[in-house]
């Protein structure tokens, strides 16, 4: 029988031997269901998730040349505007219109005596100069969500019938975006085919979303039908990127989303994205594979993959018209 919503996993017993194994049971039966979950007794407390909802309004709320004086740097870090990104690689729909959304993103630090600074995706930081407590607000989320997500590694190991620590050499230096999201509201009568995020599937390993209560988000199920993510204050709503979803040869699905604010009023959320090193090499887990059920995709370097995508989903990373 297919959900008719979310499952939702507990999350008070992780690290501990008996609660991981637990969890990893709980997260095969989501992630191989529906391939999404909402998250709670997490252990990011709720002080901590309304500090970052509460950073993301008052960046939102900066005039607009002020945001724009933080644009998207190279390095995929800054300001994105409305109406800027299109998901042109979508599997789900043919895309043709742009989201109807803002958002400040944020990637994981490299200094600039790091070997990698300067590589694709391996650059600063943008900060806006007129809220001067953000950048502290932003770095502390990031720095809990990183710690999360590592503890998160090793329930996902024993789910998938792999050692405990299996997955950690692929997370030695994560790929990482905090992206705070503004979603306006959208008339009731909006066409059909505009969204705040049009349908698609993240590129990575783990989406840790941070929702506030307006809701707006979907979730494509096996047979086509859209269910409603209905926000639960404290919980996050977590879900399989396309990296995960190819390592574990489709067993854990990467599921189409999307996103339609007819709230009446502003949406704002934070998805948190830990992905593995931009070198990591992704090919199907042997516990995913026997002789009647060979490897569905090629091997892929995560970082080309990725690159990939940005460079066709993003109107700043498209070559000047001629």
């Amino acid at each position: 029988m297919l959900p008719d919503r979310l499952p939702l996993v507990d999350l008070s017993a992780l690290g501990t031997p008996e609660g991981d194994q637990a969890i990893a049971t709980e997260l095969d039966a989501a992630f191989g269901g529906i391939g999404f979950a909402y998250f709670a007794n997490t252990p990011i407390t709720l002080a901590q998730q309304d500090a970052i909802v509460a950073a993301s309004r008052a960046f939102h709320a900066l005039p607009d040349a002020a945001k724009r004086a933080i644009d998207m740097n190279e390095f995929h870090r800054g300001y994105m505007a409305p109406k800027t990104s299109v998901i042109a690689t979508s599997s789900v729909a043919k895309v043709t219109k742009p989201n109807y959304s803002e958002s400040f993103m944020f990637m994981h630090e490299v200094a600039p005596d790091d070997p990698r600074f300067g590589l694709p995706l391996q650059g600063p930081n943008r900060w806006p100069a007129e809220l001067p407590a953000f950048r502290d607000a932003v770095l502390a989320y990031q720095a809990a969500m990183e710690d999360f997500c590592r503890r998160l590694l090793r329930p996902v190991a024993i789910a998938l019938g792999l050692a405990p620590d299996f997955l950690l050499p692929f997370f030695e230096k994560p790929t990482t975006f905090l992206r705070l999201l503004h979603y306006p509201p959208q008339a009731p009568d909006s066409a059909d085919d505009e969204f705040g995020s049009a349908p698609h599937t993240d590129y990575g390993f783990l989406t840790i979303l941070l929702q506030d209560m307006s809701g707006g988000l979907e979730v494509r199920r096996k047979d086509g039908a859209w269910l409603k993510a209905t926000p639960i204050r404290g919980t996050y709503v977590v879900n399989v990127a396309d990296m995960l979803a190819r390592w574990t040869n489709g067993r854990w699905q990467s599921t189409p989303h999307r996103v339609k604010n007819l709230s009446g009023g502003d949406r704002y959320s934070c998805p948190y994205f830990f992905d593995m090193d931009m070198d990591a090499r992704v090919e199907c887990l042997a516990t995913c594979t026997d002789a009647g059920n060979p490897p569905r995709f090629p091997p892929v370097l995560y970082g080309d993959y990725l690159l990939e995508r940005l460079n066709k989903n993003y109107a700043y990373r498209q070559p000047p018209a001629a």
